[in-house]
Formats: structure tokens, sequence, C-alpha cells
């Protein structure tokens, strides 16, 4: 019964919760946006109530009077409430036409620095305007305590758990039942189709925010009688409330209240629990209950945030190379002793600061701009090294510069572990984990005083050599000493996260980053990918927070509060996260960075400059969604350009087409090359739920031969490669050279020695041509990796094009890209789908010239493609399929006159006449041109719809 009284005490937070993921869900739905901002639009209108139950209306607005009279002692709760309510539908209004709609096309992860930098205007107004001090607000509920044996229930909780449940019902019913509930349900499957309908997804989306700022705010005054109102609690709400909203999937309102109000519920038992067993945290106990629900949702269930159909996708942006680092790395060291030489006292500190909050920023880029893992958890990872940082100096003795590194490689563990979910999550899901995780940390290591002394964690100061390198006291803070061993790290660390950029391996981070499906197809490992990403970044995060503590002398939780990580985030994003140079920014603008400190002393004074500059952040997003770093990025590309234009062109030569029909002439390949391993795949078969796409297929490719593979649409075609290179669950054998691959992960069998191209080419349009390529080449080295590149550039012809950008090529280039990306494993068989769509007949049959080469080399070729001129005039052998089953197989000659093949194409119309003749007329029937180059007019789409 204890347990249950528990439990029971915490309906009023869980009632909070649900609310608020209400709000979330409301959000997401309509306009894609996780609005982190929730809780504190919740405080802003529970103020706004409390003033108005007083009789006077709350003005955020700087130079105004804090309120306004309304001519009367009090209002009665009903009138407040419904004006409370009124103001945050207005709120939330304002900021869709003023933000949100102005980012419909921009990157979600934009989105979402956007809403958290409505979070610190909303915030910082709210101290500014109304301090800290707690505020007591007038009951709204009967305050009584219901008994039943041992049993007892708090009346006004009950009554708040209620009153949300009930709002939960009817907006169900209202997005159930009516037309708008309609229209926001199939603007959240497709603005495009909303758009095409008529609907205007814009309105539907302003009244769903009006409307879930509505909801929040309803939750700030539900919960103001029952928590007292103060400014730094209720953000933090946020966090359990996105626990509730993922159980809800982002999408249904009814389990994510269920959730929220479970969560308050078990956040109650835990602290129950805490006080009975001293082996539970003391602190920390109830933080860790939105973090294992959403463990347990995300990870157990497999369940992730929708993507919300839109008018166009963006991608992260640009992560530009370096060209050479000598003269930014000598100019930039430069720049930064002038800094500490030039500054005294204060302004020296806020250049210190800039240095430290630059190496955290770099960790950002490391994960975020190249990996294109979404991490909120970096600031809480640089506590990590910072109170590491402690106990290795003041219990292990360990000198300097070993005690920072050791640190270091003790939050790169925990990073790790933190990354884990990474496995399997990707995007804003991961950030929400992240989050949880930073929120946990926080809780259970950083503020818990069985850990951490109520004094803080001290630090020994650093010396090498007898050479004090502390950051002094009194007139001597902060020693020029200390600030150069800071640039010293910062200069090593900007060095490598460039020169990682460079590598292979940075390559392998962004190909991982633009498309994990396409990075495996290329032989990338993905999760190891990603995992090294979460270890470097999170050395990085320590080295970052072993610096502060050194410049702090004692370690205090204030320094990474999970809020302060948010923070870091939109910082990281806005100065450039996919660069060095943008996380260079990232310092300069840190709360701890001199353009912060250079505001608040010659701008404006106070805590309003966080303010302007929140509000400047907004204006920042709003007109560079990639970031500030963007106009340094372009201005790179112009010089690069003009470089490139003086370069001496080599002029392609340009390849013949294939004869009309037919087989080539080529020399026996296999035997020059020493190849004899042949694709053999028998039995396999592919099913979605109770549709069969491939039934039950054998094929075989010798080396050096090539081998078609066509059908109708709809056929299997695309679903028989997917199960071949393992992207689809498919039965069956697949086997190379007598070794089974049917159970490895894709990127295994890129390495045994099959390798495929993508109907939608899946290429990296921000990487060069030669990154692109180079890409597939992360696990190797040296000279051998130099030599794969040029061998694979060479095959295709597209040496010439190297060094452009994969996003200005034409349609034609861009498939002998994704087809040398292909060969630059040397694999022994190549697996190519639709290579000639949306190419002309020209190249088409230039296209058929590079193909015929590759296997010349010796290499197998299974070809997919429309374009059955194409097919017939270079393939040795071709398999038909139709609705997943082979149908027929054999040469050119003998497909062309296949009268099964004819009618598989052209259906039952021809059941008279010679077969022959039916036949042949086949593909001029299916939309020959005038010049002779023949395509099926099929979709591009291979596989069933219903499978699709």
């Amino acid at each position: 019964m204890s347990h249950i009284g528990s439990l029971l005490l915490g309906l009023g937070n869980g009632a909070v919760f649900a609310a608020l993921a209400l709000a979330l869900v409301l959000t997401y739905r309509s306009s894609g946006v996780i609005n982190f901002a929730t809780g504190a639009i919740a405080l802003y209108v529970a103020y706004t109530y409390a003033d108005l139950r007083n009789g006077e209306l709350l003005v955020p607005i700087p130079g105004l009077p804090r309120t306004v009279g309304l001519g009367t002692d009090s209002l009665p709760f009903l009138p407040a409430a419904l004006i409370a309510l009124l103001i945050g539908a207005l709120l939330g209004a304002l900021l869709y036409v003023a933000v949100f709609r102005q980012l419909l096309d921009a990157p979600p992860l934009a989105k979402a620095v956007a809403s958290l930098a409505v979070l610190i205007v909303i915030q910082q107004v709210m101290v500014m305007r109304v301090g800290v001090a707690p505020v007591s607000v007038e009951a709204i509920f009967p305050d009584e305590r219901w008994t039943a044996g041992d049993l007892v229930v708090l009346s006004d909780r009950f009554y708040l758990a209620v009153s949300v449940i009930v709002l939960t019902l009817v907006l169900t019913a209202i997005f159930r039942f009516t037309r708008f509930g309609l229209l926001t349900r199939a603007t959240a499957s497709s603005q495009t189709g909303a758009y095409v309908s008529g609907v205007s997804a814009n309105r539907v989306a302003l009244s769903n925010w009006m409307i879930s700022c509505a909801v929040a705010g309803a939750a700030g005054i539900l919960i103001a009688p029952v928590s007292p109102l103060a400014p730094t609690t209720y953000t933090l709400f946020v966090v359990p409330a996105l626990a509730a909203a993922v159980v809800g999937g982002f999408q249904n309102l009814v389990p994510a209240v269920a959730a929220g109000l479970a969560i308050g519920m078990l956040q109650a038992e835990a602290l129950s629990l805490a006080a009975e067993h001293s082996w539970l945290p003391r602190t920390g106990s109830a933080e860790l209950v939105p973090l294992i629900v959403i463990i347990i949702a995300l990870l157990v269930t497999g369940r992730a945030m929708p993507v919300r159909g839109g008018l166009m996708r963006q991608s992260l942006g640009q992560a530009p190379r370096a060209r050479r680092l000598t003269m930014p790395t000598v100019l930039g060291t430069a720049i930064g002793v002038i800094a500490l030489v030039a500054t005294t006292g204060t302004m020296r500190s806020a250049v210190i600061g800039t240095f430290i909050a630059a190496i955290i920023g770099l960790s950002l880029v490391v994960v975020t701009g190249y990996a294109g893992q979404v991490s909120l958890a970096q600031l809480a990872l640089a506590g990590a090294g910072a109170f590491l940082l402690s106990f290795v100096t003041e219990s292990w003795n360990i000198p300097f510069p070993l005690a920072p590194i050791v640190a270091a490689l003790g939050a790169t563990v925990l990073g790790v572990l933190i990354g884990l979910p990474a496995l399997r999550l990707r995007g804003l899901t991961l950030g929400i984990v992240t989050l949880a995780l930073a929120y946990a940390i926080e809780a259970v290591w950083f503020r818990n005083t069985q850990i951490v002394s109520t004094e803080g964690a001290r630090v020994t100061q650093p010396k090498l050599f007898g050479l004090d390198l502390s950051i002094g006291t009194g007139h001597a803070f902060p020693r020029i000493e200390f600030g150069l061993m800071v640039l010293v790290v910062l200069v090593a660390v900007a060095w490598g996260v460039a020169k990682l950029r460079m590598s292979a391996l940075g390559s392998a981070m962004l190909a991982v980053r633009a498309n994990e499906q396409s990075a495996a197809g290329i032989g990338i490992n993905v999760v190891k990918i990603k995992v090294i990403s979460f270890a470097l970044a999170s050395f990085i995060a320590g080295l970052g927070g072993s610096m502060l503590a050194y410049r702090r002398g004692v370690v205090t939780f204030d320094s990474f509060t999970a809020i302060g990580g948010l923070a870091l985030l939109t910082v990281a994003y806005l100065a450039g996260v996919t660069s060095v140079w943008g996380g260079l920014n990232a310092g300069l603008m840190a709360a701890t960075g001199f353009l912060f400190y250079a505001i608040d002393r010659w701008v404006v004074q106070g805590g309003w400059f966080q303010v302007i500059t929140g509000l400047l952040l907004l204006l920042t997003i709003i007109t560079k969604p990639e970031g500030i770093a963007s106009d340094g990025h372009k201005l790179a590309d112009k010089i690069n350009s003009v470089i490139e234009k003086r370069r001496p062109k080599k002029v392609p030569v340009p390849a013949q087409a294939p004869a009309a029909g037919g087989t080539s002439d080529r020399p026996a390949p296999a035997a020059a090359t020493g190849r004899t391993a042949a694709l053999e795949v028998s039995g396999l078969s592919v099913r979605y739920g109770g549709v069969v796409a491939v039934n039950d297929v054998a094929l075989r490719v010798e080396p050096g031969k090539i081998v078609g593979l066509i059908g109708p649409n709809g056929a299997g075609k695309t679903s028989a490669l997917d199960a071949i290179t393992g992207f689809a669950r498919a039965t069956g054998e697949v086997a190379y050279g007598g070794t089974r691959l049917d159970g490895l992960p894709p990127h295994a069998r890129v390495h045994r020695g099959l390798a495929r191209t993508f109907q939608s080419l899946e290429l990296y349009e921000e990487l060069t041509v030669e990154e692109n390529v180079s890409a597939a080449l992360a696990t190797v080295r040296g000279a051998e990796r130099h030599r794969r590149l040029h061998e694979a550039l060479e095959l295709t012809g597209i040496t010439d094009r190297a060094h452009r950008r994969a996003g200005e090529l034409s349609q034609g280039e861009r498939q002998l890209v994704s087809i040398a990306r292909a060969c630059a494993n040397n694999p022994g068989i190549l697996l190519l789908d639709e290579p000639a769509a949306g190419l002309d007949s020209t190249e088409s049959a230039w296209l058929g010239e590079r193909i015929r080469g590759i296997a010349a080399t010796g290499t197998g070729v299974l070809l997919v493609d429309h374009d059955v001129a194409l097919v017939l005039g270079i393939c040795d052998h071709i398999y038909v399929l139709e609705f997943g089953k082979l149908i027929a197989e054999g040469d050119p000659a003998s497909i062309r006159a296949n009268r099964e093949v004819a009618d598989a194409y052209l259906g039952n119309a021809h059941h008279t006449g010679d077969d022959a003749a039916v036949a042949a007329g086949a593909v001029a029937a299916n939309g020959t041109t005038a010049n002779g180059s023949a395509t099926l007019t099929e979709s591009a789409q291979d596989t069933p719809a219903v499978t699709t």
C-alpha cells in the first residue's frame, strides 16, 4: 500500500508532464517542430495567470512597468484562466508566424535550434521581469486528504490529473471526428498532398500552434498552485514531457498522456525508494525515470519519431574540406597569442573562455557536423571530464599533462555509452535520448552530494617542468601562461578536426550523415563509424571540460547543466556546426566567450543582453538556416572555383556507342585477371507482409560477364538486388565463390566482393567526386587507397571531374560517380540498379561502353535497367522477372524472340499472329525513339506499390 501511495503522490507532476506532452505532439505533427520551449511557454502563461488573479497584467516588454493594473483587486479563476490561455494562444501564433513559418523548408535541426533560442529568450525575460524567487498561487482545486486505510490521496492532485485526462479526450475527439482534425492528419502525412488538395498547411499549422501553446499554458496554470512558480524549474519539465511524447510516437495523444501520468507517478515512487534504500542515489533517482522510459519506448519497441512529409528536404549544410592547413594554423595561433597579450583581467578571461568553449564546440562539429549524430550531451561529457580531472589530480595525483588526457579518456568511455542508442536511432530522436542522458547525469552525478562535495570538486593546478601554468588569483588573474596552454590545446584540437575532415574516416562520417543505407552499400561499417564519432567527440569535450576545470579551480554542476547543453548546441549550430571555422565561431559566441563579454560591457548591461542576443540568434537562423559560417563556405567555394578554372583541363576521350544489339566482342577477362568466382543465387524469396515481391529466384553471374535482370514495373527487380546485397530480409542462398553471404550485413558483403549502386544514386551532394569515391575506401590506407581511387575514376572516365562537387554534375556524370564509388573496392560482382535512368540515347550508349570496360577487368555485372536497348546491346545473358518469378532466361536473341516476355511487358493483347513477330515488336511498341534507343514506359520504382 505504501508504494501505491507514493505513486498517487506523483499524479500532480504526471498531469503536468502529460499536458506538456500533449502540446509537444500537437506542435510536431502539424509543423514538424520539436518545441523545446514548451515548458518556458507554460511558465509565461502561469505567471500571467498569477498576476491576473491579483488584478494585474504582466508586461514582458523591457522598459515598461512590470504589470498594468486592471482596476480590480483580483480576478476570479475562470476569467483569469481564459485571458491567460488566450495570451498563450496569441504567443503561439506569434511564434509560428514570426519564426517557424519562415523555417518551413529548413533542416529539422534548424527548427529545433530555433525553439531552443525561443526557450532562452522567454526564460531570460521572465528572470529579468519577475526574478527568481518562488511565487505562490491561490489553489484551484480543493486541497483535502482522502484516506483509505494507510492509503492517502491528495485531492488537488487527483482533480488535476482528471482535468488533463478530460482535456485529452476532448482534443482526441476534435482531431478524430472533425474536419480540422482530418486536415491536421493530412498535412502531417504530406504537406505536398495538402497543397495539391487545396488545403492551407500554414493555416492548419498556425491553428495547432495556438492550441498547443494554450495547452502548455493550461499545464502551467494547473501546476502553479501545487508547485510554486520559478523560472529555472519549469523549463526542465520538457524532459519528462519529451519522454511521454516519445511513447506516443509524437503522433498519438492518449498514449502520450498516459505515459506522462506514469512518469510523474514513477518519479514519486523513485524518490520514495531512494529514501528507503541507501544504495540508490540520494539525488537523481527521479531524473532517471524519463531516460528509462525513452529507452524502453525507442529501443525495445523500435519506434522512432515519424518523418513528416514536406515540400523540400534540406541537408545539414556543407562541410568544406580544407586544401591546406599550415597557413590557417599559423594565422589562427598568431591571432590567439595577440588576443592574450593585448588584453588583461576580465577581457583576457573572456578570451580564454572563448578558447575553452571553442574546444567543446569542436566536439559538436565532429559528432553532429561530420557524422550527423545529434548529441545534446556534449556539455555533460565536458562536465564528466572536469569532475574526473578533479579525481585524478586530487586522489590519484596524476600530473599535467597526463591528467587531462586521462580525464578525457574517461569522458570518452561515457560518451561511447551515451552513443550506443545511435546504433539504432538517428536525427532528433537521438537528440532526445542524449538530452535525457545529460539530464540524468547532471542529477545523478554532478548534483549528487554523495559523490561531489557541497563545496564542489577541487582541481590541482597544472605545472610542467617546474613552470606554473595555473590560472592565477587576485591581480595575477588570469595569467597569460594559462591562456597560452589553453590556446595550444585549442590549436591541436582544431588541427586534428580539420585533418579528420580531410581523411578517409572523415569522408566515411559524412557518408553516414548523408545516407546510412548508401554508406553501408559502399562497404562502410555504419555502426563502427558512429561509435568512433562519439568517441572522438567525447574525448574533445573531455579536454574542453578539463580546461574549464583548471580555469575555475573548483568544479560545480552549474557549468554543465542540461539546459546549458541545449544552449551550446544552439550556439554551435548557428556558428556553423559543419566546419572547424564554425566551431571556433561557437567559442566566440558562447556565454563565456568574448562576444557576450563585449555586448554586456559596451552595448547593453545587465541580463537583457541575453534576451537581445537570443533574438539575434533567431534572426540569424531564419536568414541563414545553415549558420553564419555558410558565408565563409561560399567565399571559400568561389576562391576554389577560381583556382580550378586556372588548372589545365584534361580533354576526355569520347566513348563510342555500343553496337545496336548483340553482345560485344571482348577478350576473356576472367582468364586475364585470374578471377574465377561467380555469384550464385538460389531459392531467393522476399516478402513484405502478405505480398511476395520475389519468389524462388535463382540466377548466376560469372566473372567478366554482364547479366541483365529485366521485367515490367512491379516485377521485383530492385527487391532482388536488395535481397542479394543484404538490404532486404530474404530467404534462400546467396553465395560468392562458393562462400555463403546470406545473413551478413550489407557492408560485410561489400568487403566479400559484392558492390552495388542505387536507383536514386544516393550521392553525397556536398562532397566532391573524389570524396564520394574515397568514402568507400575508409578502411584502406596509404598508397593502396590512392591507387584504388585513381583506378575507379579512370575506369569510369571521370578523373577530370574529381574536384567538382557531386551536386554540380549532370545526371550522366552522377551515374558514373555512383558506379565509380561502387568500383572503388575492386568488387568481384557489381550490381547496377537503373544506371541509365534519366539519360538520353547518347549518354546511355556512352554508359554502356563504360559498363563493358568494367566487365573487361574481370568484374561480373548484374544489370537492372528499363532501357531495353542498353540491356539487349551489352548483356551476355538475361533473366526476366514477372511478379517476382523468373519467366525466362537466355541470351539477348532468345529473349528478344520470347513470346512470354512480350506478354509480360504488353499484357495479353497479342493472342494471335506469329509469336516471333509479336515478340520482336515488343520493344518498339513500348517506346522506341527515332535513333533506336528503346526504353520501357515504366515508373522509376521497380517494386510493387504495396511494398515500397
